[in-house]
């Protein structure tokens, strides 16, 4: 019998695709961005999908549709803008956004949860709950989680490079339990080496910048992980046309491309001013092909035989190929995520304006999502905890 969970924050699916691999069956999700509601409903058409401020959302609406004892496990991983060091803007402010956390909570009571798993970055264990508290928020949704019952928990920061994800990806978790008697542990780790960019990459055929021309085709190589992006089998999903999706190329100004060009790999525009010359530097920022400002995890050009850096939303402005002049294509993301290859970005525009948070590109639906290898291995091990596997 598979173990039933409400997915909250559900974002385009990565928890929900994760868990599914390992045995769950998501009921319920709960998610605000249109764009993001469009994209899990395409893939996930068997879950009851709630487009909703979660804070609006009512006991009627999910109780219809989860077992009447209640549900095995709750996952939160609310916005994490507030508490990243990515957006210093972001991280200043202090905001209704910190404490969401509360509505995972508020949820799982709802749904007699017998776990939560919260999700965030890992510099969640340092935000004050206001600029002139000591008080971390952490230590608040602690408390909260003992006060509705869920007083066994632990605290983890995970390697997603350590489950498989070809990308070196920080997160903090707390799996909190009712029954005081489980033992709450992290999963295994089942990686001694990384999955590097090249295996991730390695049946994707070429496209051109500006071309407006996808390549559906792969080419005929394979390593373990392409594989396993295209087995439809271990995913349990339904296997769609064996063609390559969303790997269209976008298009850049010609002085972009030309900044492109001398960039090297495992290079950015932080080293692009390192290394070159003051006069070449000169040279290339009165034709705008370098700007004046270092924007220092803009255009970094991935190093093949290397896992890629943590992809976030601005991923479309932040990598380049390993060789060709260009930023990654919507479905390069998504294998450096741990999507399977048969999960299509249906919902929202290529692009869309980072300051409107009412929508998501596709793009920013990738880099805010959880590694669905990563959300697998914590479905395995949550089984085992439970006594499920």
């Amino acid at each position: 019998m598979p173990l039933t969970h409400i997915d909250c924050f559900a974002g385009p699916g990565g928890i929900c695709t994760g868990l599914h691999a390992a045995g769950f069956e998501t009921k319920v999700a709960i998610e605000y961005i249109k764009s993001c509601v469009e994209t899990y409903s395409y893939n996930h058409p068997e879950v009851h999908v709630i487009h909703s401020d979660i804070r609006k959302v009512t006991a009627e609406q999910i109780l219809p549709y989860i077992p009447s004892d209640g549900v095995d496990l709750v996952t939160s991983g609310m916005p994490c803008e507030t508490f990243s060091t990515a957006g210093n803007s972001s991280r200043a402010a202090y905001d209704d956004r910190q404490f969401l956390f509360r509505e995972g909570i508020r949820i799982a009571k709802i749904a007699n949860a017998k776990m939560i798993l919260f999700e965030n970055v890992p510099m969640i264990t340092t935000k004050r709950v206001a600029k002139d508290s000591k008080k971390l928020i952490i230590e608040v949704l602690k408390k909260e989680l003992v006060d509705a019952g869920y007083n066994n928990f632990k605290e983890f920061v995970l390697d997603a490079t350590k489950y498989g994800v070809p990308q070196r990806r920080r997160r903090f978790f707390i799996l909190a339990a009712k029954d005081s008697n489980l033992k709450i542990e992290a999963p295994k780790e089942i990686c001694s080496s990384e999955v590097t960019v090249r295996e991730a990459f390695i049946d994707i055929p070429e496209v051109v910048a500006n071309t407006k021309t996808e390549n559906p085709y792969y080419l005929d190589k394979e390593s373990d992980y392409s594989k396993l992006m295209k087995d439809d089998n271990f995913w349990k999903r339904q296997t769609r046309e064996h063609r390559l999706l969303n790997h269209l190329p976008m298009n850049h100004r010609k002085y972009i491309i030309e900044r492109f060009q001398i960039l090297q790999q495992g290079e950015g525009l932080k080293g692009l001013f390192a290394r070159l010359s003051p006069e070449e530097l000169a040279e290339y920022q009165s034709r705008n092909v370098i700007p004046k400002t270092i924007y220092v995890k803009r255009n970094y050009r991935l190093r093949w035989e290397e896992a890629s850096p943590t992809v976030t939303s601005h991923c479309l402005d932040e990598f380049v190929h390993p060789e060709q002049n260009r930023a990654l294509t919507v479905r390069e993301c998504a294998r450096l995520q741990s999507f399977p290859d048969s999960y299509d970005f249906v919902g929202g525009p290529y692009l869309v304006a980072h300051d409107d948070r009412t929508q998501q590109d596709k793009y920013e639906q990738i880099g805010d999502a959880v590694p669905p290898l990563l959300a697998y291995a914590w479905g395995i091990q949550i089984k085992n905890i439970l006594g499920m596997n």
